[in-house]
């Protein structure tokens, strides 16, 4: 198979994108495919130097957007289709994360240029990217979720109406960039503040404290679910990108028939965001009550050496590279 690989991009999940990107480049080449590396902010990255493109490590901060948009040209991005190695690719593999790739906008732009892609279509990644309709969503279709604010409360009608904590977040972001954990109502206006960065609509829900779950969706089929255990309060930006700052079990210690009922609950999830070939919804199993809350789903999950769904996939047996070459034989598959 041709593959392009789009990976980079000029999101402050850049170097996320760049650390899956290598992973599924050394996977789909294990496997026999032709893979040609894309940098969405660049275009075309010879083999010679694609060593130079990704980094070691991710790092325990992301970077500064103000940085990013000076280093490149944006516009690039506008002209990627017109590459050969896209239009005479197969499929394009997408390993990005953040805007314009998980919103949505460069999936529609790949459907304009008639070309295949991985994943979820431009609507399920709008739809799915946007949090607070996410949520909308899901308690339409029975599926619960954190009680939140509507948009644009003041901080002190906020406290008033879901009390405290609380988790403040931008409502189209990723990788918990610009999330904070608000244990006290002084620092409610700074925290959204900082959640507007990323986003004019700032989402903010109840924290409801428990056990961390994921479960990751492989061909419209629920994976084992997986706990995630991390050192901080949080599964954050550091926890999820540095090796050894958080610990795994999969399948997760769960009571009989909990597992089913999650992977009900994620297939409805997943399906009534309009999601695609594969995807994660995330839930809390709430400390007081024990209901699975579902925080969110993720279009484009992380495909990095710490990520999730290449672990709940390894416990059935799937590797890392059978997992990638399934996504994209999908992708080739779909009209």
């Amino acid at each position: 198979m041709r593959i392009a690989l789009f990976t980079g991009g000029t999101s402050e999940e850049r170097q996320v994108s760049l650390a899956s990107g290598k992973e599924v480049l050394k996977a789909l080449r294990s496997r026999g495919h032709t893979v040609h590396t894309v940098d969405t902010a660049t275009g075309h990255v010879p083999a010679d130097r694609e060593a130079d493109l990704f980094p070691a490590e991710v790092g325990i901060d992301p970077p500064d957007m103000a940085s990013l948009h000076a280093a490149f040209d944006e516009s690039a991005l506008f002209r990627i289709t017109e590459a050969d190695v896209v239009r005479e690719a197969d499929v394009v593999f997408l390993a990005l994360h953040g805007s314009p790739a998980e919103d949505g906008k460069l999936q529609a732009m790949l459907d304009l240029a008639g070309i295949r892609y991985t994943g979820t279509g431009s609507l399920g990644s709008a739809v799915a990217m946007d949090k607070r309709l996410s949520k909308e969503l899901f308690q339409a279709a029975g599926v619960p979720t954190p009680p939140w604010a509507p948009r644009n409360r003041a901080p002190e009608e906020i406290v008033d109406s879901l009390g405290l904590p609380v988790v403040v977040k931008p409502s189209g972001g990723g990788s918990t960039i610009g999330l904070t954990v608000v244990h006290e109502a002084v620092d409610l206006p700074a925290a959204m503040e900082l959640a507007a960065r990323y986003d004019r609509d700032v989402l903010v829900e109840r924290f409801l404290p428990g056990r961390e779950l994921t479960v990751g969706i492989l061909l419209d089929e629920a994976l084992p679910v997986l706990e995630i255990i991390p050192s901080h309060e949080i599964y954050d930006y550091e926890c999820k990108y540095t090796p050894g700052m958080t610990s795994y079990e999969v399948p997760a210690r769960l009571e009989p028939g909990e597992p089913e009922e999650l992977a009900r609950l994620s297939l409805t999830a997943h399906r009534v965001l309009r999601q695609g070939s594969f995807g994660r919804v995330d839930f809390v199993r709430g400390e007081a009550d024990g209901v699975f809350y579902c925080l969110e789903t993720n279009s484009l999950p992380g495909m990095t050496s710490t990520s999730l769904l290449p672990k709940a996939a390894a416990s059935v047996g799937i590797s890392f590279p059978e997992l990638c070459e399934r996504i994209a034989n999908a992708a080739l598959e779909r009209a």
